[in-house]
């Protein structure tokens, strides 16, 4: 059952990511090739707003009517919208473009409440390691599968038939959905009225074990990392690194180390203690960090053995960050198995939207902080951000069952 059931999860994740690729990596270029604005290319980053919000509708995932039954109607939803956008052309239909483009994000954001919260349900201990490391290499598979893959035949089968290959990949999900087990309720939740009150369901949360030590983790672990992974291209961009090149290694070579590391993630997982691994792999992360940093400080363009010990730096940098994402969510999702059933999905929707945000926060004002200080200045700021979050692994709760080596 274990196997079958782990397929079914990394396919669903699969899935779960397409919309990102498709509207991270697919439609900026497209828009732009068909003669859109980039003030209109960039307006369409906001609708992304929908993930951010997910916290608001997490609670009726979680207590009304079966997961299973949210995750159908949520992939039959993303079929309409596929179905509908394969009629439009984006630079005459743009508002109803951008229209369906909110509804995919709102469909997929409780997709991908109802897949957590069946996850955390079945899977066991044992298997978390593994069902996070499917999470994390599904979910990037199928962002890259919608966005750059597609991308390439993108003018061989047009517009229309793009979307409708996706349509298909949603139906083949709808019946893959249908064969997941729905977790059986208890009896205690059954007899517990649901609760949509914003301030007791905050209370609740927050009252689950371990659950403020891992919000803390969420928002501050990548806090250093995700301003060099933002700015150490572009400081290359300025150094003689063409953009072809660097599409190619930071793009294609150091996703696929990203992707190694995430497959490692699960495997180490079930056999040391999470804390230990983290540990280790931070200061792996400082030691890189301060690498680039020296980089920075010495880089001449001219030199071959400059350029590739830049090079490495960014596949050390996206292998770990692969490694620590895996293990990151295997604590979120350890800690949300500790809550009641009937807020499972709300506890991990709520950490896992802290997660994006403490990313998305560090990315924003990486720029400006280069603007301001320049970049030596900057990555030294990044290298004490990334201290806080060894700091705080120092003194880890008992969200983790004790693992042992094997």
């Amino acid at each position: 059952m274990a196997p079958f059931k782990l397929k079914l999860f990394g396919f669903l994740y699969f899935v779960q990511g397409m919309p990102y690729g498709l509207q991270s990596s697919l439609l900026p270029i497209y828009l732009r090739t068909i003669g859109l604005s980039f003030t209109k290319i960039s307006l369409t980053k906001l609708l992304y707003f929908p993930w951010l919000l997910k916290i608001l509708w997490a609670p009726f995932v979680d207590q009304y009517g079966t997961k299973q039954k949210w995750l159908l109607s949520s992939m039959f939803g993303l079929f309409l919208c596929c179905l509908i956008m394969s009629r439009l052309h984006p630079k005459i239909d743009f508002l109803i473009m951008v229209f369906i483009l909110l509804l995919m994000n709102l469909f997929a954001s409780v997709q991908d409440i109802a897949v957590d919260g069946i996850a955390v349900r079945l899977l066991s201990h044992e298997e978390v390691g593994y069902g996070n490391t499917i999470q994390v290499v599904g979910y990037k598979m199928g962002s890259l599968v919608a966005g750059a893959g597609l991308l390439t035949v993108m003018d061989q089968i047009g517009w229309d038939m793009l979307f409708i290959m996706i349509s298909v990949v949603y139906v083949v999900a709808i019946i893959c959905a249908c064969f997941i087990p729905e977790p059986e309720r208890t009896s205690e939740t059954e007899t517990r009225l649901p609760v949509l009150n914003p301030r007791e369901i905050l209370g609740e949360v927050l009252r689950v074990p371990g659950t403020v030590w891992t919000l803390i983790y969420v928002i501050i672990y990548k806090l250093g990392e995700q301003g060099t992974v933002s700015m150490f291209p572009l400081f290359l961009l300025e150094h003689s690194f063409s953009a072809a090149e660097l599409g190619f290694w930071n793009g294609i070579v150091a996703m696929g180390f990203s992707i190694f590391g995430s497959c490692l993630g699960g495997i180490f997982m079930a056999k040391y203690n999470a804390f230990s691994l983290i540990m280790i792999l931070f200061l792996m992360r400082i030691a890189n960090l301060s690498f680039q940093t020296l980089l920075l400080l010495l880089f001449q363009s001219e030199s071959l053995v400059m350029k590739g010990a830049a090079v490495l730096s960014i596949i050390l940098q996206h292998f770990l960050g692969g490694l620590i994402t895996t293990l990151t969510f295997t604590i979120m999702m350890l800690c949300t198995q500790k809550a009641e059933e009937r807020i499972q999905a709300t506890h991990y929707t709520f950490l896992s939207s802290f997660e994006v945000l403490g990313k998305l926060t560090c990315s924003a004002i990486a720029g400006i902080l280069v603007d301001s200080i320049g970049f030596p200045f900057s990555f030294c700021i990044f290298l004490l951000l990334s201290l806080l979050a060894i700091l705080h692994v120092l003194k880890p709760p008992d969200v983790l069952p004790k693992q042992k080596r094997q």
